[in-house]
């Protein structure tokens, strides 16, 4: 079924008949879209919207095909060789399915054991830099609690949240807020982790939420919210989160 997939890559990548724009891109250039495929997956995810979802996983699978075919025409790998790699990786971390049950690694020594064959030594190796801020500092706080770096229980993790905030509160130079700013945020995606929640959903959650309500306000406010003072609006907030 991929086949009719990667001819089509194959002729838009042609250099003699293939499409002008496909032709010159590179790792570089097409990775933005890469990304934004892959939230647009999300984003059909979260609207249960089972054609989109189709379509949106067409997408991502053109973006895959588009860096492999890059680097097969550069000589580095095939498509074949970018699902060899990610069929050896599933079966190797799951040997109790694949494997001897009995006899089978755990899933840290597994991990360990591939980040030593790539020359990687950190436990936060692998987790992306293009990440979103608030999921890689989730993945990085969860890297760094797989070898007991975290606290065992979530009062501590309060405490530090308020202390980042009395430090926000305390500096003085753009610089210095800037990076307090940053501490808390990283504060308060801990405590979400302690709490089990996903910072980055429940942001996503909470501003789809802000802006539905806002939305709200602005259609049956009694007049230009410019010309509103803020406590017009904050009761015009009320009844938009009354109603929701």
């Amino acid at each position: 079924m991929i086949e009719p997939l990667l001819d089509v890559m194959r002729r838009l990548r042609d250099p003699e008949t293939g499409c002008e724009w496909d032709t010159v891109q590179t790792f570089e250039t097409i990775a933005p879209y890469t990304i934004e495929e892959a939230y647009e997956v999300a984003d059909a995810i979260q609207r249960e919207d089972m054609d989109g979802l189709k379509d949106e996983l067409g997408d991502l699978l053109l973006q895959v095909v588009f860096h492999s075919q890059i680097a097969s025409d550069e000589g580095h790998f095939s498509f074949g060789d970018v699902v060899n790699v990610i069929c050896e990786k599933m079966i190797r971390r799951h040997p109790h399915i694949f494997g001897e049950a009995d006899n089978s690694p755990g899933w840290e020594q597994i991990k360990a054991e591939e980040r030593a064959e790539t020359g990687k030594s950190s436990a936060l190796d692998g987790v992306a830099l293009a990440l979103p801020a608030l999921l890689r500092a989730q993945k990085i706080q969860k890297r760094a609690a797989r070898v007991g770096f975290d606290w065992p229980e979530k009062a501590p993790v309060k405490a530090k949240l308020l202390e980042e905030l009395e430090e926000v509160e305390q500096a003085k130079t753009p610089e210095d807020i800037h990076e307090e700013m940053g501490d808390l945020l990283f504060s308060a995606v801990n405590l979400s982790r302690h709490y089990g929640v996903d910072a980055e959903q429940a942001l996503a959650d909470a501003t789809r939420k802000f802006s539905i309500r806002f939305n709200k306000v602005e259609s049956t406010a009694p007049r230009d919210m410019k010309d509103m003072s803020i406590d017009e609006l904050e009761e015009e907030w009320q009844k938009a989160k009354a109603a929701s």
